[in-house]
């Protein structure tokens, strides 16, 4: 059986804060892979204007191009309409039974998954892995929550031990549009090809 990590979102751009985060899960949890999933039609995001698919794939995959334990997964882009959580993990889990999957996630989404279509059937279907914050108070509120989802739903949560970057993809996307530099938060050949294809320059983007 191989533990694999699975890293979603939308990736737009992916940036050295979600890098950040799958290494420290396959160092952390000793992870055979951890697999970078760009979200094909994300359904809470569908009143903004993401990026084409495949673009965010081709980002990703040059983001992790060279890191030991990193693989881009196009298992989401490749399905149609919108992709839930719930049904990517009951999709991966039949097409490879041999392997047991470690949702990651940031500390937010830690607090929010109730909110997600079917989260009895996310929280079943994984381990998860929840970044943990960095403050003393964030902290005792995660154990709590973790507590909490533990008792209702008999899930299986860990720390994640992981500086969160205090970046995201939104604020990225309007520093671009606006002439401002990002080097420092997404990798070189990323930024490259977000300068060769003309992308987020437009300043009214969601």
């Amino acid at each position: 059986m191989g533990k694999i990590g699975i890293m979603g979102g939308t990736f737009d751009p992916i940036h050295n804060g979600h890098l950040m985060l799958g290494e420290q899960a396959y160092r952390e949890y000793q992870l055979d892979e951890v697999w970078f999933m760009p979200s094909g039609h994300p359904p809470h995001k569908k009143n903004q204007n993401i990026t084409d698919p495949d673009l965010r794939l081709a980002m990703t995959k040059l983001a992790i191009h060279g890191k030991t334990g990193l693989v881009c997964s196009d298992f989401e882009v490749r399905r149609n309409g919108n992709t839930y959580t719930a049904q990517t993990l009951r999709l991966l889990r039949e097409a490879y039974p041999q392997h047991q999957f470690f949702f990651i996630i940031g500390a937010d989404s830690l607090y929010e998954i109730e909110k997600w279509y079917k989260p009895d059937q996310v929280l079943s279907q994984a381990v998860v892995l929840a970044a943990r914050r960095e403050y003393e108070d964030a902290h005792a509120s995660m154990e709590r929550q973790i507590a909490y989802l533990y008792t209702k739903y008999n899930a299986d949560i860990r720390i994640l031990h992981c500086k969160e970057m205090d970046i995201s993809s939104a604020i990225l996307r309007e520093r671009i549009a606006n002439g401002l530099s990002v080097s420092e938060y997404v990798p070189r050949d990323v930024l490259t090809y977000i300068n060769d294809q003309g992308l987020y320059q437009e300043k009214d983007k969601a």
